[in-house]
């Protein structure tokens, strides 16, 4: 009789954080490039927008909630993992309920982003695009990150 050997499946490999770095460069230079190119980083069009004067920015805000949950109804239904292999974990319908806390939350990040002009993201591209003044905001907003990781366990979630 012959010997047979059945052979154990490789492990799967995980990319290194090296590469998992790589993966989202990569992606913040597209998305950097597609807010300047598509002007969701100006700050003129963030003021038409507050001001109501013009539509585009609600188009691109109102194609990115549709993409997203589009997006998301395919992961839940294809069991989409992380980059790491991890399983995704949705919150269920009594964790979805907006509080107080994402109220309030919502009306600073609207105020900050309608004083500035900016948002987090398109921060990263205007600094990137060469507008160096928005540093300063960068930097408050990294500071402001990292006060509330700071204060975290002490503030009342």
């Amino acid at each position: 009789m012959d010997d047979v050997r059945v052979r154990a499946p490789e492990p799967e490999t995980k990319p290194g954080p090296a590469e998992s770095l790589l993966v989202y460069l990569g992606l913040g230079t597209f998305l950097g490039i597609l807010f300047i190119k598509s002007e969701v980083a100006s700050w003129f069009r963030i003021q038409e927008m507050f001001h109501f004067r013009a539509i585009h920015m609600y188009g691109v805000i109102g194609s990115a909630v549709l993409v997203g949950a589009v997006g998301v109804a395919l992961m839940k239904r294809l069991g989409v993992r992380t980059v790491r292999r991890a399983e995704i974990v949705y919150p269920g319908e009594d964790e979805t309920r907006p509080q107080p806390r994402h109220i309030l939350g919502g009306i600073t990040f609207g105020l900050g982003w309608g004083l500035l002009g900016a948002c987090p993201g398109p921060m990263f591209a205007l600094v990137g695009s060469g507008l160096s003044v928005l540093l300063v905001a960068l930097l408050g907003a990294v500071a402001g990150a990292w006060c509330y990781g700071a204060l975290k366990p002490k503030l009342p979630h």
